[in-house]
């Protein structure tokens, strides 16, 4: 078993053909068949199946393990790099997308200045879309909403934000002479996050015990369509700080909710496996940008 074998394994999973996998690897094609075919052999199991180009059961269950080991090649060089003071080479890191909007910037201006032979790829997704990314190596790190839910993964809290609902203007909710409170929130239909989403966990686990149920106008899977039909003026939706643009913030009306917890944001990577040297320094990165308080939105409370 070699490494181009399980290169072109998961290059036909990611790009979903024979070809497209090859033109990936810059091969032809038949190097990429003969390779998955060898490890076919030694595996004593089909992996694709040839009409569709689908992986197999057992193909599913090689690619897993197969990005693994890949991980850990990036890994070993990026390493023994890094034993001569020269931290280079990938890291993978997903985030939410409201996070993303304000850190990824910083990230930017702080990673060549820190590490500038390390180079940095970012994917945006929803907590509940990164995590199955960070468990199968397909991702070094996530910025995600706390807690995880997968068991292969472990995480940090960084910073915890502020809850806010955005009430379009008129609204009812607007207009009442005393503070907002839960049971205000539970009178009106809101856009929600979908049921199962880490966001909508934490409103029915604060909301239950006090028998409130929150009313959706619609469930959304997706903070940044939420508040984008918040800002429309559509419904009032509770969001973190973060959401509200800087470029609105003037515009919107964003108003506290007594009882409402606040969200806890944190760094996830694989329990199991040593991170490499790259994925190490830009964790330790992650911690002293959110720390340093020039340029961070406000509502952030960095964890020490």
């Amino acid at each position: 078993m070699e490494i181009r074998h399980l290169q072109a394994l998961t290059a036909i999973s990611d790009h979903g053909t024979f070809s497209a996998a090859a033109e990936h690897l810059g091969t032809v094609q038949s190097n990429v068949s003969a390779h998955v075919a060898r490890l076919e052999k030694e595996l004593n199991a089909p992996l694709i199946d040839r009409s569709d180009g689908s992986l197999t059961e057992e193909g599913t269950a090689a690619v897993a393990r197969a990005r693994r080991i890949l991980s850990e090649v990036d890994a070993l060089v990026s390493d023994v790099a890094a034993c001569k003071d020269a931290v280079s080479g990938t890291v993978r890191v997903g985030t939410i997308g409201t996070t993303g909007r304000w850190l990824v910037p910083r990230l930017m201006d702080a990673v060549p200045a820190r590490h500038p032979d390390l180079h940095l790829v970012v994917v945006e997704g929803t907590t509940t879309g990164l995590e199955p990314q960070l468990a199968t190596g397909q991702l070094d790190l996530a910025v995600l909403h706390l807690p995880v839910a997968g068991r292969d993964l472990v995480s940090r809290l960084l910073f915890e934000e502020d809850l806010l609902v955005v009430v379009p203007e008129g609204h009812p909710l607007g207009e009442l002479e005393h503070d907002l409170t839960l049971v205000d929130l539970a009178r009106t239909e809101l856009l929600l996050p979908s049921p199962g989403t880490s966001l909508r966990n934490e409103l029915d686990a604060v909301t239950r015990p006090f028998g409130i149920t929150l009313r959706p106008a619609a469930e959304i899977d997706g903070l940044r369509l939420i508040a984008s039909l918040a800002f429309e003026g559509i419904a009032p939706a509770v969001l973190p700080a973060t959401a509200i643009p800087s470029f609105l913030r003037d515009r919107v009306r964003a108003l506290p909710v007594a009882g409402l917890p606040q969200r806890r944001v944190g760094v996830a990577q694989r329990s199991r496996g040593l991170p490499s040297a790259p994925t190490r320094a830009l964790f330790d990165l992650l911690r002293t940008v959110v720390s340093e308080e020039h340029g961070r939105p406000p509502g952030i409370h960095p964890v020490v």
